[in-house]
């Protein structure tokens, strides 16, 4: 048996094919609102609709994860964090947008190298979730710490990196300040 062929779409295709869209619609809102608060709120909607995307692969334990972690805890400390530091809430007329080509072209670039990085890897790993165990925790598991263990310890160097620029950008303003 083959894997699924774009002539012929399942029902679940189309599903996550728009909770794609979705996603990416709400995280364009994101990054081009100039108020804070609705960032705030449509990043909400934007791992929503991964935690969507992940129900549809059937990988439950990772979507439960992705509204418990993502949508539940970490939007509530972007939002507290917003409200702690009096950041304006209303629109923000004095944003830097001189770099905004430059960032627009790197975001580009950064988007097609992962949608053909993600269509290669897909395109080889179909793989029946029937053999797999679906999204069960244990099959998770064991595919996060024998598969992908070195690209999720990246990723923690990547976070820890940007805890540690937001400390330093945070003490910088309030010297400033």
């Amino acid at each position: 048996m083959t894997g699924p062929s774009l002539l012929d779409p399942s029902g679940a295709d189309i599903v996550l094919v728009a909770l794609g869209i979705v996603a990416v619609g709400s995280a364009l809102v994101v990054v081009t609102t100039r108020q804070l608060v609705h960032a705030a709120l449509w990043l909400i909607v934007t791992l929503g609709a991964v935690a969507a995307s992940f129900l549809v692969l059937t990988a439950e334990f990772v979507a439960w994860v992705q509204v418990l972690v993502y949508v539940g805890a970490v939007i509530a400390l972007l939002l507290f964090a917003l409200m702690l530091t009096r950041a304006p809430i209303g629109a923000s007329e004095d944003l830097n947008t001189a770099n905004r080509p430059i960032a627009a072209v790197v975001a580009a670039a950064t988007a097609v190298a992962l949608v053909t990085l993600v269509i290669d890897a897909l395109h080889a790993a179909y793989i029946s979730t029937a053999v797999t165990g679906g999204g069960s925790a244990a099959a998770s598991g064991g595919s996060l710490f024998r598969t992908w263990v070195l690209p999720f310890e990246v990723l923690s160097l990547v976070l820890l990196s940007a805890l540690v620029g937001a400390i330093v950008v945070s003490r910088r303003r309030a010297e400033t300040g």
